[in-house]
């Protein structure tokens, strides 16, 4: 009988351990167009129309403030939808066929993420550029020597856990565990 369970709960395992998780269907923001993001800085150009054209900082709030037209929604957009949407509202205002318009993001400041559990210093960062995993756990001072190489990003609302060994994604021997994160990712290290 208890070679019986012994056996059941080593299937069992082994079933649990032939199933990893599929890194594939995570998001990759590399592959998209940039979401622009609160704090954000943008560059606004309107051809021909230099007072509707300027640098503008996205507020906490996900707005921005642009001439004639007031607070405009930026957060959440890509800089193409924002410029469509603003090159529709300022054709209310200007000649249809004069009105072209350019977005660019000039500073990168809404790309953050945080690392907590046992790492040096844990915390919020922000980079400019995109940060996988390891690079995250790497900005925190590394692992202390508490830490497991099991970690966990969390991410999405409702959350989910994404398991990564952190040894094995160094390594570059698995690429695909050693995750890009996105904008509000928390990356635990138990």
């Amino acid at each position: 009988m208890a070679s019986i369970i012994g056996s059941c709960v080593s299937l069992s395992l082994g079933c649990a351990a032939a199933s990893p998780y599929d890194y594939r269907r995570e998001p990759d923001p590399r592959t998209s167009e940039y979401l622009i993001g609160p704090l954000d800085q943008l560059s606004i150009q309107v051809w021909r129309n230099q007072e509707l054209s300027g640098e503008v900082a996205v507020r906490p709030d996900g707005i921005v403030t642009v001439p004639l037209l007031g607070g405009v929604k930026a957060a959440g957009r890509t800089p193409t939808e924002l410029q469509s949407e603003l090159a529709r509202r300022l054709a209310e205002y200007i000649r249809a066929e004069s009105v072209v318009v350019t977005v660019g993001v000039t500073s990168v400041n809404s790309y953050q993420f945080t690392v907590s559990g046992n790492v040096e210093h844990s915390g919020v960062f922000t980079s400019q550029s995109y940060v996988t995993a390891v690079d995250a756990v790497a900005m925190a001072g590394g692992p202390n020597r508490f830490a497991s190489d099991a970690i966990w990003v969390i991410r999405g609302t409702p959350s989910r856990r994404i398991p990564i060994d952190l040894r094995r994604a160094a390594s570059g021997a698995h690429p695909e565990e050693n995750l890009v994160l996105i904008r509000g990712d928390l990356v635990v290290v138990p």
